[in-house]
């Protein structure tokens, strides 16, 4: 009976609710539930009510990006204290149409020291935008310790202002190209071989008296345009003669060069190309900085050791009074060529 009582009181109370109301809802809910029922169908959206006004998505255009190398952010080796100072470098090196100087810029973020250029820094001309989008995502990593030396491409553009204007101070006078700084116990001459070479130049005489003024037990110079090479593109240039000859006056010890792609190691020798175990001096050409490669015609007589098909860089460990040199390949690479110079001249 109690139970009946309890029932017939609770319908009273619903039916003295005005229609359709739900205990404490307000009136302008109820309201905004009454329209969002009225909206009619999706193929007219625009006139439904919504209870928060919600900004719609936008979509922003994401633009397309421009072929641009972007560097990889990579920690560089550091020289161990009191360890002898390393040389590393190539010649022949980026271009935005191969991937050779990526891996040849991955060999440098394991090798501390100073890196060196033997020329043809980018290709194909040298422009300021060459060297910002090609280079410097790779081989421009190491800018900050880099020592470079120009080539005829980089002269293609005028002046090779793109170099001069990329590199700044460490290349040099942009009148010149040429300059020469220590490194340990060693003096180090970077050359310019797009400019005259002939005996009485102004760079002829220049390494003249800056071999004078740094009588130095040990003497490296690099330039790009080899004096000896095997190779089947360029070969050898009888232009740079008289900076040999300037060199060899000096008892200097090492030559770098460039241009030809490939790698090639002589036996000390004299500005004549012939062997001379006492006072020659030791050419390495190291064009294999990752733009292509070039084969071998002709071998010369003082070739050592010749490398065509293999991108890489030379290490070279300068040693008070010698050197340990290193041609370092690329991934996936198996060739290499290593030993120790005893004693400078």
């Amino acid at each position: 009976m109690r139970l009946l009582l309890l029932l017939l009181t609770a319908c009273t109370f619903l039916l003295a609710l005005p229609s359709g109301r739900i205990p404490g809802q307000s009136s302008s809910a109820r309201a905004r539930e009454v329209s969002a029922s009225n909206c009619p169908s999706k193929g007219n959206p625009g006139r439904c009510p919504t209870a928060t006004s919600q900004p719609s998505p936008t979509h922003t255009p994401t633009s397309i990006p421009t072929v641009t190398r972007t560097p990889t952010s990579i920690p560089t080796a550091t020289p161990s204290a009191g360890s002898d100072p390393i040389l590393v470098g190539a010649g022949d090196i980026a271009s935005c149409s191969s991937s050779g100087d990526e891996a040849t810029s991955k060999l440098l973020d394991s090798i501390a020291g100073t890196v060196i250029t033997l020329g043809d820094n980018v290709y194909d001309s040298g422009t300021a935008s060459e060297f910002t989008n090609c280079y410097g995502p790779s081989w421009g990593r190491h800018k900050s310790r880099t020592r470079p030396a120009p080539g005829n491409h980089d002269y293609r553009t005028s002046g090779a202002s793109g170099y001069y204007n990329y590199f700044g101070a460490a290349a040099g006078d942009a009148s010149k190209g040429y300059y020469s700084y220590e490194l340990g116990a060693w003096h180090i001459v970077a050359l310019n071989s797009n400019i005259s070479m002939a005996a009485g130049s102004a760079q002829e005489q220049w390494l003249r008296s800056d071999l004078a003024a740094h009588p130095a037990k040990c003497t490296l110079a690099y330039w790009h345009h080899p004096r000896f090479s095997s190779g089947s593109a360029h070969g050898s240039s009888t232009a740079p003669q008289p900076l040999w000859q300037a060199l060899y006056d000096a008892n200097a010890d090492v030559i770098l060069a460039g241009h030809e792609h490939n790698y090639e190691r002589f036996a000390p020798q004299d500005p004549g190309g012939r062997a001379d175990t006492l006072r020659g001096i030791r050419q390495f050409v190291v064009g294999s900085g990752g733009k292509s490669h070039y084969g071998f015609g002709t071998i010369l007589p003082t070739s050592e050791m010749r490398n065509a098909d293999t991108n890489g860089v030379l290490k070279l460990t300068l040693h008070p009074t010698s050197f340990d040199f290193e041609f370092v390949p690329e991934a996936g690479k198996t060739f290499t060529d290593k030993g120790t110079n005893v004693g400078c001249h």
